[in-house]
């Protein structure tokens, strides 16, 4: 499954616009990617939606456990891959008629996130059990929501074309063609909104996402991980005062009295 939005919809990822910096490399623009998707796979289905996006899936190689789905209600389109473990209880709680699959359910509950604000996009999503990446595009709103499971067993991947836009697929091979190194793998267990304007875990949303280089030899510009702030300010802390005591001991040890641990994180100063 493709999808391929201007820069009208989403603005390209800062972290991915570095990463296609740091190591140029040939890129195509957003019509030439949609037409090599095509190209390759003739039965494919794709959607002009306005002027600043399109969609487009195909069923050739799908796993029959994983199934990509397409549908549109109410100006909102949704591409979803994978299988829901529990679709039953989902289609009781929204409501849903029993012949009612998983794209159909995602539309569902985005109307619910979007119309019931401030219900939290992460327990939205958070209720889904099983292996998904899925694409919803709110025409009316202009708002572009994506998120994949927790263990990522359904790939997903996003990247930035010639021409700024912003593409997600399943394929890697297919958008490394078009981005070049502006290119990642969609983390697992996240969404992205535009109407919340970040990438954020919904396992964890105050935890922080953070975007570090790939290695040179990799297909990648850069890798997208989550970072548990807590466990991580306690193990530096710990670095710390085993580096700065002669003699070890914690927190509470004479050479910590008084002392305040500086760290820099991005733009922000944490006292600790």
């Amino acid at each position: 499954m493709l999808g391929v939005f201007s820069s009208a919809i989403v603005s390209p990822p800062d972290e991915l616009v570095a990463a296609g910096s740091r190591t140029p490399s040939p890129k195509i623009t957003a019509d030439a990617l949609v037409n090599r998707f095509l190209q390759n796979n003739p039965s494919a289905v794709s959607l002009q939606i306005g002027d600043h996006a399109q969609l487009a899936y195909t069923h050739a190689n799908e796993s029959p456990l994983q199934p990509r789905s397409f549908a549109v209600k109410d100006d909102i389109f949704c591409l979803f891959e994978g299988a829901l473990d529990n679709l039953g209880s989902l289609k009781q709680q929204y409501g849903l008629s029993k012949s009612a699959n998983e794209v159909v359910l995602m539309i569902e509950a985005y109307k619910a996130l979007r119309d019931r604000a401030p219900y939290p996009p992460n327990h939205m999503v958070g209720h889904l059990e099983g292996n998904f990446a899925f694409i919803v595009f709110d025409k009316s709103t202009s708002t572009l929501f994506v998120a994949t499971d927790q263990l990522a067993k359904v790939p997903l991947y996003w990247g930035i074309t010639a021409d700024g836009c912003v593409a997600f697929a399943d394929d890697a091979d297919l958008l490394k063609g078009a981005c070049g190194k502006s290119l990642a793998s969609f983390p697992q267990g996240c969404f992205f909104s535009t109407a919340y304007g970040q990438l954020r875990s919904y396992e964890n949303p105050k935890n922080k996402i953070t975007a570090v280089p790939a290695r040179e030899e990799e297909i990648w510009g850069a890798k997208f991980m989550v970072i548990n702030l807590i466990y991580f300010f306690k193990n530096y802390v710990y670095v710390i005062i085993k580096n700065q005591n002669p003699y070890g001991g914690g927190l509470n040890h004479p050479c910590n009295q008084n002392k305040t641990i500086k760290f820099q994180w991005g733009k922000n100063l944490f006292l600790i």
